[in-house]
């Protein structure tokens, strides 16, 4: 499996993957559609917000977003392909993400995390410290994460 930079073909690709590993928490029709424009990226996004990608024999397995500039900055996105939940992708995309954002002088980066996605990123290393309104769900609070890169 390598991990390389987003192709600017690959933003609708990206954006459906993002989609369907959100529904794998079980959210309704109407909640994924309330979402859909929070996880669609653009060819044009993806440079900018350092998208990478996992990828075994031409699959995409999943990808993130390490977006900001140092030192603070923010997990934008990390999301893995339903088949490939479970095989480690997830910890792959965040040990390069985090390695990636240590080069460029991020000493820490902040997570909007999905209440289902909580456990993996404090696995990760990352800290609960507070609370952050949904950007897509009106009343709807996540959990914030921070992560410290060393």
């Amino acid at each position: 499996m390598i991990v390389r930079a987003a192709r600017p073909e690959e933003a609708g690709p990206l954006s459906e993957l993002a989609l369907r590993s959100k529904g794998h928490w079980g959210y309704d029709a109407a909640f994924l559609a309330a979402c859909r424009a929070e996880l669609t990226l653009t060819a044009d996004q993806l440079a900018a917000r350092r998208t990478r990608v996992a990828e075994d024999g031409g699959r995409v397995l999943g990808f993130t977003t390490l977006e900001g500039d140092p030192p603070d900055g923010k997990l934008g996105m990390c999301f893995v392909a339903l088949e490939a939940i479970g095989r480690g992708v997830g910890r792959l995309l965040f040990d390069r993400m985090a390695a990636e954002a240590r080069t460029l002088g991020f000493r820490r980066l902040t997570i909007d995390a999905d209440p289902n996605a909580e456990p993996f990123y404090l696995a990760m290393g990352a800290v609960r410290i507070g609370s952050t309104p949904s950007g897509s769900i009106p009343g709807r609070v996540l959990p914030l994460l921070a992560y410290q890169v060393v």
